[in-house]
């Protein structure tokens, strides 16, 4: 069984630089923003936000572990550029098979063509794109949907 009370918000590589890092691709919100956001709108549907932020993969993947250990409700994963590249996160969360959606600050599918692809994106049920940092709120909310989760507010 699920615990209800928690989901767990991973933020990779770079994320960390929200707010000051390209603001014309990526906004102002800071990731303080961001997890404030996450909070809030996970508090609507009774849960608690665990918001995590890493530059290093192996420990993204062990904060997958641990969503899955702890038998968290389930995953926004943000792997910013460990999406084009990181088959070992691809095959953590197909490994844990805690409900993920993976959510780009910017419209990946905008920009470069080696953002086009997301290996992540394939291990996740859904992808959010281009909302900002609006589309955690986004995520979240589907998220719920998704486990028939209705808002508490």
């Amino acid at each position: 069984m699920a615990n209800t009370e928690t989901i767990y918000v991973l933020n990779g590589p770079n994320l960390n630089l929200l707010g000051t890092r390209e603001p014309e691709t990526y906004g102002r919100a800071t990731l303080a923003d961001v997890e404030k956001l996450c909070a809030d709108t996970a508090a609507r549907y009774g849960w608690k936000a665990d918001c995590r932020q890493s530059n290093r993969e192996g420990e993204l993947i062990d904060f997958i572990h641990e969503a899955h250990a702890s038998k968290a409700a389930g995953i926004v994963i943000n792997p910013g550029g460990y999406s084009h590249t990181s088959i070992a996160l691809h095959d953590a969360l197909l490994g844990v098979r805690v409900p993920a959606v993976e959510v780009h600050v910017s419209n990946i599918h905008a920009r470069e063509s080696f953002r086009h692809h997301s290996f992540t994106a394939k291990a996740a049920f859904a992808t959010l794109a281009g909302f900002g940092a609006d589309g955690y709120r986004l995520a979240i909310i589907g998220l719920a949907a998704r486990l028939g989760v209705k808002a508490k507010t």
